[in-house]
């Protein structure tokens, strides 16, 4: 038994093979043609042609190209600055009250042993499965004189957002070690000094993941804002994308229409580019921790 073992010993290890680097970026690579570069590609050349050609929906060049006028024309006759105030008026209060609300609420839930704290932390995070009730919404709206306004339409994202967020930080919290807090309570900081000095530097990780997921569905809702928000001025982006999709009588405007959906995502991808590194960390470092 002891010269197997011995032998066992000697014997040295397989490593595991690895994937080559430039074969695993190549086959992802080829898989992504189809499914992203392809419908990329079939909106930006588009948006560059005529009417007539658009209709097409070829992937080619444009033979007459009509880039300046498509785009004014989203300007113009889109609507496009004033759905994208009234998308900026909404999204900015909505991810600051939420990611601020929702770090507080799961910072008491992630400390707390009560079994009622545990209750409402499985009902908030249950909102993320539930919708939410459009009657009761519009009800309680009309009520406090809100309703088809864009502080009615943001308070109604605030709150069917925060469970996200309370469910996204709560595992996070509670990764995280408590000597820190009790430090800060024993110098004598206050729990709301104790949140702004000491979690919230370690929660940026993950509240920079959630700030993104937030921009991105309140950018792009389009089902809620149809129903709380009615009069032009008031649209938002996806609402302006499809009152200008649906404006032509005699059928839809490719080319505006994809030169109207590039404007719309373009600020979205900027966000992307920017903060692909820290949406990325924070994932990672939330998955060690949680």
């Amino acid at each position: 038994m002891t010269v197997v073992a011995a032998r066992g010993a000697l014997t040295p290890r397989r490593r595991p093979r690895r994937t080559v680097p430039w074969l695993r970026y190549t086959l992802l690579t080829l898989f992504s043609i189809p499914w992203v570069g392809v419908p990329l590609w079939l909106l930006i050349v588009n948006s560059f042609k005529r009417e007539g050609e658009a209709s097409q929906l070829s992937l080619a060049l444009p033979t007459d190209w009509a880039v300046v006028d498509n785009y004014a024309a989203v300007f113009t006759d889109g609507n496009y600055l004033t759905g994208l105030r009234n998308t900026l008026l909404v999204t900015v209060p909505t991810v600051l009250v939420v990611l601020l609300l929702g770090s507080l609420a799961a910072w008491g839930y992630a400390r707390s042993t009560r079994r009622l704290s545990q209750v409402f932390f499985y009902i908030s995070a249950l909102s993320i499965l539930l919708p939410p009730a459009i009657i009761p919404t519009i009800f309680v709206l009309s009520s406090l004189h809100l309703d088809g306004s864009l502080w009615g339409y943001a308070l109604m994202q605030m709150g069917t957002r925060l469970g996200f967020v309370i469910f996204l930080t709560t595992g996070f919290i509670r990764g995280m070690p408590i000597e820190l807090e009790e430090a800060a309570e024993i110098d004598g900081a206050s729990r709301l000094r104790t949140y702004f000095s000491v979690m919230l530097p370690l929660l940026r990780p993950i509240m920079f993941v959630a700030a993104v997921l937030l921009v991105i569905g309140v950018w792009n809702d389009y089902f809620f804002g149809l129903l709380l928000l009615r009069s032009t001025e008031n649209a938002t982006l996806p609402l302006t994308l499809f009152q200008f999709a649906s404006s032509s009588f005699v059928g839809v405007r490719w080319n505006l229409v994809f030169a109207h959906v590039i404007m719309t995502s373009l600020p979205l991808v900027v966000v992307y580019l920017f903060s692909q590194r820290q949406v990325l960390a924070g994932l990672t470092e939330g998955g060690t921790k949680g």
